[in-house]
């Protein structure tokens, strides 16, 4: 019997290999986990060996794997209707889309759905110029938003390096309000967001205000290291793009849907932008799905012409009834409270795991999106790992990775950033479990600390 679960596990193996790319790696070499199953926040691979998820997997399994309910609303569209055009409407369209009305801040009402974050946003791009006649966007530089041309070309992340020649055009970028590092060497959080508010509004200004469609940042920092935004931050982004007539577009594709403790982490900031991305949560990842919700005033100018927006997996009726699973399981099961509840405790521990380890320069976390960031050193701030470190100064935060493997937890690592951000589901107990593991994987971390 281990024999033949071994030699199924090797022809798993060698087919994605033989027949598959994997993103963001070399083909050559891999060491994949071979996963058979998942249930709540633990994954299970051929081998029987359990993981605990402790990032949700790409920070977007809300609700938890394998929660039954998705499953059978996903079965039972599919019998009665797997997939329609998106010019025809769909009960379960309607349900989801009132559903988000509900949800989201302010006149916030209307979607155009789409299958993921990316498109989201490359849509979110495409009606602000179309909205506005304007034609740049800016963003942050330490930024996530996607991998298509203009997704990651709005956004700052070094991946898109390899493509750089061929970027899309006007997107322009801003310094970050990253107070922990603060260009400006502020004092305070709140002189950073200061700071960061009067350098935008200064790019903005040499840009030239009229040909700014957009201003676009997430509704709380994700995969660049959960940047928390200092206090009045969102406000002042606001005000300038109000004072200049540009629009916000709030990216919440990774910290939307109870992550943060409330429904969009734009809530924690009362802010009701003009635009908002959505994916990820939204069927918690269960299937392919995004979107894009607009303000009512934007919807309306497109009630008398067309909307050039189309995608041929719009509101797919498939994944919107995953949706309207998921959104209900949030509502049902207080997982939103919870992931608040959990999320003060997890900041509870980590002033503890502080004490206990000398490479731990900080902690950031709001709701559960949370970030180590580890330093050799915490007066100086150097980091174990710099942004897009190659690979021969990884060589620390790599055996930090191999060893929590080891100890049985998948997580979310990056540079010398280790995520943490459990499903939304997560106990004490199990939060306990995982920082364990997290603690011993970070006595090699320590023992870079001068």
């Amino acid at each position: 019997m281990e024999s033949a679960i071994i030699s199924e596990k090797e022809d798993v193996i060698q087919n994605c290999l033989n027949y598959t790319l994997t993103s963001w790696s070399k083909q050559r070499g891999a060491k994949p986990v071979v996963v058979d199953k998942a249930e709540g926040v633990y994954l299970y691979d051929k081998d029987g060996k359990r993981y605990i998820d402790f990032s949700s997997q790409l920070i977007c399994v809300n609700i938890g794997h394998g929660h039954p309910k998705v499953a059978e609303a996903v079965a039972e569209q599919m019998k009665d209707l797997s997939y329609v055009y998106p010019g025809m409407f769909t009960k379960v369209r309607g349900e989801v889309g009132k559903k988000l009305a509900e949800i989201t801040p302010g006149s916030l009402n209307r979607t155009f759905f789409t299958l993921g974050g990316a498109e989201a946003v490359e849509n979110a791009i495409k009606l602000a110029r179309i909205y506005t006649g304007r034609h740049k966007i800016v963003a942050l530089y330490q930024s996530y938003h996607g991998a298509t041309y203009a997704s990651a070309s709005l956004g700052g992340d070094p991946r898109k390096f390899p493509v750089d020649s061929q970027q899309a055009p006007n997107f322009v970028h801003v310094e970050n309000p990253y107070f922990y590092r603060c260009p400006w060497n502020s004092e305070t959080p709140e002189e950073c967001a200061e700071n960061a508010a009067a350098a935008l509004e200064r790019v903005v200004q040499y840009e030239g205000p009229n040909s700014i469609a957009a201003i676009m940042l997430e509704g709380e920092s994700g995969s660049s290291g959960c940047i928390k935004y200092p206090p009045g931050y969102w406000k002042k982004v606001k005000a300038i793009a109000d004072k200049y007539g540009i629009l916000t577009i709030c990216d919440e594709v990774m910290s939307g849907f109870g992550r943060t403790g409330k429904w969009f982490g734009i809530d924690h900031h009362e802010v009701v932008p003009d635009i908002m991305c959505m994916a990820k949560g939204i069927t918690s990842a269960y299937l392919p799905l995004g979107g894009i919700i607009v303000k009512e005033e934007i919807a309306t100018t497109f009630d008398d012409k067309p909307l050039m927006l189309g995608l041929t997996y719009s509101a797919h009726p498939v994944s919107l009834a995953a949706a309207n699973a998921v959104i209900d399981i949030y509502k049902d099961e207080n997982l939103i409270e919870n992931a608040d509840i959990m999320g003060k405790y997890m900041d509870l521990r980590m002033v503890e795991m502080r004490e206990e380890h000398p490479s731990i320069g900080d902690w950031r976390n709001t709701g559960l999106l949370g970030c180590l960031e580890l330093v050799k050193n915490r007066k100086t701030k150097e980091p174990i790992a710099r942004w897009n470190a190659p690979p021969d100064e990884m060589a620390v935060m790599n055996k930090v990775m191999a060893k929590i493997a080891e100890l049985g937890m998948y997580t979310f690592g990056r540079w010398n950033l280790l995520f943490i951000a459990p499903p939304l589901c997560v106990t004490k107990e199990q939060i306990d479990e995982g920082l364990e593991i997290i603690s011993e994987a970070l006595k090699i971390a320590d023992e870079e600390v001068q």
